[in-house]
């Protein structure tokens, strides 16, 4: 594998954004050619069945790296069980003005405030098509969400009409309700508004399962900012609206881990190293409200090896990497996968 310490001075030399673009565009023009083995890695054989699904491994890539689906295949060859790419809207859309992305390197963390840019669902859809991850036996998740321009009382429609696109061509499907930089989306958290749109998609899923002869699992992603009393409702809302997993958790608003640092006061949500603690959290109150087993994806700053196992110890079945990916590079995902797996065999045989 090429040694990612040779590019990273290249990359964290130029401005966030044009390097995350660099980066995809790279990967999209060289997959399924002999330069992707620059960056290829053997996948670590670890299946475990989650939500229904046979994961080869149980590390992922997070939603957020891959918003328009173009590299699905250049990411998995790095040796990820399963990736997750979106989150993708109805309509083509900007996002915020740039620039939006930073980062804070003292602390291994970013800040971004992209607000779902992304070319749209018939484009993403096209790509993931195209994509041949998934013949591999690996598994993929497509993560959806709201146009910013859709009012928040409509947002249903949106989600909606995403589901009925990505629904035949994902092993499951991602509910993004926490994305910190689309206005008032975090609201759809809050316990009428959860219930509203979990019922209303639980029944287009109904119909979409029959119409396809196939169960698509749902999973909805939550933010790290809940208090107790909010992990509780969104539970119980989970298990009442028969979701099939959750995925906990996005980036956080809180900057208590950088106060005072270059850009640590810029708009939108922090990830990276800062958020495994807060992340664990979360996870470990949702196994206790959730029960053992209902399935759990954890993310959010897992920058090392033991950051991954760190957070099935906290109870997730599964975990994500994104911003760890962007400070370590790639070899954290075969590191990772190799000590869950240790961990996971060791705490079978205790």
């Amino acid at each position: 594998m090429l040694p990612y310490a040779l590019a990273r001075p290249f990359l964290f030399g130029l401005d966030p954004e044009v390097a995350h673009e660099l980066t995809l565009h790279t990967l999209a023009a060289t997959q399924h050619t002999p330069l992707q083995l620059a960056w290829r890695a053997s996948r670590v054989d670890d299946p475990v069945t989650v939500a229904g699904l046979r994961f080869p491994n149980r590390v992922g890539l997070a939603a957020g790296l891959d918003k328009n689906a173009r590299c699905i295949d250049g990411l998995g060859a790095m040796g990820f069980g399963f990736v997750e790419v979106g989150t993708v809207t109805p309509k083509p859309q900007p996002g915020n003005p740039k620039p939006r992305m930073f980062r804070l390197p003292q602390q291994q963390a970013l800040i971004n405030r992209l607000g779902f840019n992304n070319d749209g669902l018939d484009a993403f859809v096209a790509n993931v098509q195209r994509a041949r991850f998934r013949q591999s036996g690996a598994i993929l998740g497509l993560n959806i969400g709201k146009n910013a321009a859709t009012p928040i009382e409509n947002a249903t429609d949106d989600y909606l009409t995403c589901l009925d696109g990505v629904y035949p061509h994902a092993d499951y499907v991602t509910v993004n309700i926490s994305s910190p930089n689309t206005k008032n989306l975090r609201a759809l958290q809050s316990d009428e508004a959860l219930d509203g749109l979990l019922s209303a998609l639980a029944k287009r899923r109904q119909a979409l399962a029959r119409q396809h002869v196939r169960r698509v699992p749902l999973f909805v992603k939550i933010a790290p900012d809940l208090d107790e009393a909010q992990i509780k409702l969104i539970a119980a809302t989970l298990k009442r609206q028969g979701m099939d997993g959750v995925v906990a958790t996005n980036t956080t608003l809180s900057r208590d881990a950088v106060k005072g640092l270059p850009h640590a006061d810029e708009a939108g949500g922090l990830s990276g190293a800062p958020v495994l603690e807060m992340s664990n959290r979360v996870i470990a109150q949702l196994r206790a409200e959730l029960g053992s087993s209902f399935p759990i994806i954890g993310v959010g700053g897992v920058m090392r090896a033991e950051d991954a196992v760190s957070k099935i110890a906290a109870g997730a079945d599964l975990v994500q990497i994104y911003t760890g990916l962007i400070y370590q590079g790639p070899a954290l995902v075969k590191a990772a996968a190799q000590a869950v797996k240790r961990f996971k065999s060791a705490a079978s045989h205790a």
